[in-house]
């Protein structure tokens, strides 16, 4: 069940990775969410690493805490949609899905940490 579990999370964010291809700046979005469904795919098959797991979802919860201001704005806006179409005119869509997304892979990282043991080192 839990190699399921894992291989269902590593192809989300491999279509999340996807997803971003056409974003106006896809190589670190790309690159995040790939990196994610990596690390998932590699604990399916029991070779996780514990450190870089841990790693990782600290450095996307850092990430995160950068766009708190943007989440801040868009709350004092009224929390408008962010589910029409990225303008110029309308930043904090942008910002929103950004955050979100990172939430979502910085709480996937930390229950994949949680779940590896503390000796799952790779090589």
């Amino acid at each position: 069940m839990r190699k399921i579990v894992f291989l269902l999370l590593a192809l989300v964010f491999g279509a999340f990775a996807y997803l971003n291809v056409n974003d106006p700046d896809p190589l670190i979005w790309v690159t995040a969410y790939a990196a994610t469904a990596v690390l998932f795919a590699f604990a399916a098959f029991g070779r996780a690493d514990r450190r870089i797991v841990g790693y990782l979802c600290l450095a996307y919860f850092i990430w995160t805490c950068t766009m708190l201001p943007g989440m801040v704005d868009w709350y004092h806006a009224g929390m408008p949609s962010i589910t029409s179409e990225m303008k110029a005119t309308e930043p904090h869509i942008e910002v929103v899905r950004e955050f979100l997304g990172l939430l979502i892979a910085v709480l996937s990282l930390f229950a994949l940490y949680a779940a590896t043991p503390r000796d799952a080192r790779m090589g």
